[in-house]
């Protein structure tokens, strides 16, 4: 599962390079060049710090193993089997059932879980939840969603530039306007698609390595049903709509039909059936 969950992200990452690519030969110009330099400069700045970017959205704050004893023993306990390095703990006072992990790379990850969560999920649900955490940081998500956000933010700003500025120096005709409008519309819509279907195949990801490590996929999948039948009617578990896709689940309001390939997350329905079938072919904790 894992590695087709790899397998699609490089497709879906090579999608996005290919529409850059074509995006820049039609139009031409040298100004592509500088989007990308902007781009990558932007989305580098925000990979260094995304854990400091994501916490205080959050409003999350650091916790002693005095405070929370078996937090600091799940976690050490699941980094030990993952080997990784001990994360930096954090606990967001929202009421909303939610955890997330963040950091570039194992030596520089966080792992946070709201107020909310604590109570409604037993130790073995906690710790589906915070394996599946501990496996986007294993998996170097952080790093693969940056990457994606370069080129979509590229793409959108190269659409944005052809439709204000024009097409190629060497089109004396100034272009087409409406190859132009097409452009400005189409393109930063289908990398965000892209991009989103991307946030979803890591979940997908983090889902099948957690339950991996902990050997019992039910157990997540329990932890999913409850985060979603308790997250209804109340406040989001951050303030800042960008680091949605870093939530275990979606922290706002999600959509069906069409709305759902312009979700961050799969639906737990979905998410909850593979773990299922994944629960038939590995060995389940007594």
């Amino acid at each position: 599962m894992t590695g087709k969950n790899y397998f699609k992200t490089t497709l879906l990452l090579a999608a996005m390079s290919g529409l850059l690519l074509g995006i820049g030969a039609l139009l031409g110009g040298n100004w592509i060049t500088i989007a990308l330099v902007l781009a990558i400069t932007m989305n580098g700045v925000a990979y260094f710090f995304s854990d400091k970017i994501a916490i205080r959205a959050a409003g999350a704050v650091p916790v002693s193993e005095a405070e929370f004893p078996q937090l600091h023993q799940i976690v050490r306990g699941l980094a030990a089997k993952a080997g990784m390095p001990m994360p930096r703990l954090y606990v967001s006072p929202s009421p909303q059932p939610n955890a997330f992990a963040t950091g570039r790379n194992p030596n520089h990850a966080a792992v946070a879980v709201t107020q909310g969560i604590l109570p409604i999920l037993d130790r073995r649900e906690l710790e589906g939840v915070l394996a599946h955490e501990l496996s986007h940081v294993q998996n170097r998500d952080i790093l693969i969603s940056s990457v994606a956000a370069t080129i979509g933010a590229v793409i959108t700003w190269v659409a944005q530039f052809a439709f204000f500025f024009g097409g190629s120096d060497d089109d004396e005709d100034g272009g087409n306007p409406i190859a132009a409008l097409l452009m400005l519309l189409l393109a930063p819509i289908a990398a965000t698609i892209i991009q989103l279907a991307i946030s979803r195949s890591r979940e997908f990801g983090a889902d099948s390595t957690g339950a991996r490590i902990t050997a019992d996929p039910l157990a997540l999948a329990r932890a999913l049903r409850k985060i979603e039948a308790y997250s209804r009617g109340t406040p989001p578990a951050t303030t800042n709509p960008s680091t949605a896709h870093l939530f275990i689940s979606n922290p706002f309001k999600g959509g069906a039909g069409i709305a759902r390939f312009f979700s961050t997350h799969p639906s737990t329905a979905e998410r909850v059936e593979r773990l299922e079938r994944m629960a038939s072919r590995i060995p389940q904790v007594s």
